[in-house]
């Protein structure tokens, strides 16, 4: 009989290249990677943003820090993770082998028995020219450097004969690019494009000339990337990332993290920085009798129809289902309406597709208008289940009433206004600090006002619904925008609408007139 000792689970290295930023262009192995490893190494060039997208993602005991040290330094603190049987990550920005000094470290770990891989990222400088709107097709050249001495400037004044070329650098390193082009015979007014934040949330990009992009680029701080030759002048009709209708503009989003998800990646899609601040915390009723007998209810067979005008009310009624044993099954024989599509998505995803939803005025008035009125012979049972919050209006349990349905109004969560946000929050919302901000109901209007005071005047106001909007108008706020239909992707696009106007509306003016005007945001800033 042989005896084997347990063996130390074998580690493992892997060089992942983050790409140019922006957390969405990670690659499924970088991703995969990531996700997996025990220890994160990081490079100072990885943005915050991308780190925080990770961090929610890895393992829990996962350790993150910062890359210190000379290559050789950075070699040893992974090897020595892998040799404790842990997977270890490098990560760096762009392409790993865009950085000499990960070269390095790669070849040190090639020198040992560890097992390693390198996951390519997308280079900083090519990903960046793509974002910023200027192609490098013919002689493509695309490098990202640590050392400016080491850029091959005759190499690169030549490429402008053909095409144009991009490279990475940081931001302090700009004079010294532009002498050696102008050194290596390129012309002085050959086109420039200097982006700083490369596919970020406050990517800029400004244009000008060789002999000139220093002084352009002033107040350009960290990794920047030139484009330099012809294909800069497509910037006009090929600049997308800088030119979506919300870019820039900080939008309030009066909601917690769960209930905005959905709106805040619609806002970012149109190139919104989003800050989504709680007006309103959801607890349970103070008193849950009247949610039991409602349960108890619908497993009976009391209800012929439950309608729900909230998230919350969904989600408070499946969560006392499931104090009780039940699932969706117990629903069979109930009809069930929801107020919009939010509402109807929550509901689906407990596997039931709701018998109604308005399909135009996504409000009570909308549901009202489209539901039936009782009939004896066709609703033998005559009852509706009105789950909802403990400061809902009346309006919907009394339309129903009048349309011949015996109605339970039940309290099945109670909202209470949240703590007010940090200071810098509530001094950015009165001090204008906001460019839009988005009421999804007349509560978010109250508890916000309440807890963090008015926005300023300048502050884009847009409201889900014309209820919504009286409440504005109550707290003396000058509503901007309101969609034709209540539901968070119209809003979302109607400020996207709205931006548009403005800025056809600005670029209409001459220029004296745009310094004069009233308008605010990003928009108008950027005609200044």
């Amino acid at each position: 009989m042989t005896t084997r000792t347990a063996r130390k689970p074998a580690g493992r290295i892997a060089f992942v290249g983050a790409g140019p930023g922006d957390p969405e262009l990670l690659t499924r192995r970088a991703h995969d990677a990531l996700v997996e490893a025990d220890q994160v190494v990081y490079d100072s060039g990885v943005p915050d943003s991308l780190l925080a997208a990770i961090k929610a993602q890895a393992k829990a005991d996962a350790q993150f820090s910062p890359a210190e040290g000379a290559s050789g330094d950075v070699a040893k603190v992974l090897i020595s993770a892998a040799r404790s049987g842990l997977s270890a990550v490098h990560l760096v920005s762009g392409d790993p082998f865009g950085h000499d000094s990960v070269v390095r470290e790669v070849q040190a770990v090639a020198r040992t028995a560890v097992h390693f891989e390198v996951v390519p990222g997308i280079g900083q400088a090519e990903g960046v020219a793509t974002y910023a709107g200027v192609p490098l097709p013919g002689v493509r050249i695309a490098a990202d450097v640590d050392d400016v001495a080491a850029l091959d400037f005759e190499g690169l004044a030549n490429a402008t004969r053909k095409g144009s070329f991009a490279v990475a650098v940081d931001a302090g390193d700009l004079a010294a690019v532009r002498d050696g082009l102008l050194a290596a015979g390129i012309e002085p007014g050959t086109a420039v494009a200097v982006t700083g934040d490369g596919t970020g949330e406050t990517q800029y990009t400004t244009t000008s000339t060789v002999d000139s992009f220093v002084a352009a680029a002033l107040g350009f701080t960290g990794r920047v990337v030139l484009t330099v030759g012809s294909e800069v002048a497509q910037r006009d009709k090929l600049s997308w990332w800088e030119n979506r209708p919300l870019y820039g503009w900080k939008v309030l989003v009066p909601r917690t993290k769960e209930q905005a998800g959905a709106m805040s990646a619609r806002l970012r899609a149109y190139g919104a920085i989003p800050c989504e601040v709680p007006t309103i915390a959801v607890e349970p009723p103070r008193t849950p009798a009247q949610m039991e007998r409602a349960v108890k209810g619908l497993v009976d067979g009391r209800y012929a129809w439950v309608v729900f005008t909230s998230v919350n009310a969904v989600r408070a009624v499946w969560e006392k289902f499931a104090e009780h044993g039940l699932d969706a099954r117990h629903f069979g024989g109930v009809k069930i309406a929801c107020i919009g599509e939010a509402t109807a998505e929550a509901v689906r995803a407990f596997g039931i597709q709701p018998e109604l939803v308005p399909g135009g005025d996504q409000s009570s008035e909308g549901l009202l208008a489209e539901f039936s009125p009782h009939d004896e012979i066709l609703d033998p049972v005559g009852r509706v289940l009105l789950p909802r919050a403990d400061i809902a209006t009346e309006t919907l349990a009394a339309g129903l009433i009048e349309r011949g349905w015996e109605v339970d109004d039940v309290t099945a969560y109670r909202t209470v206004r949240a703590a007010p946000p940090p200071a810098d929050i509530r001094d950015a919302i009165k001090s204008g600090g906001f460019d839009a901000v988005l009421f999804t109901s007349s509560s978010t209007v109250r508890n916000l006002v309440g807890i963090a005071g008015k926005p300023h005047a300048r502050t884009v106001v847009a409201v889900i619904g014309p209820k919504t909007a009286e409440t504005a108008t109550e707290f003396g706020l000058r509503v901007d925008v309101q969609p034709q239909h209540a539901s968070v992707p119209d809003l979302v696009e109607a400020l996207a609408e709205y931006a548009i106007e403005l800025r056809e509306k600005l670029a209409a003016m001459p220029a004296k007139q745009r310094r004069g005007s009233k308008v605010q945001g990003p928009t108008a800033l950027r005609f200044r």
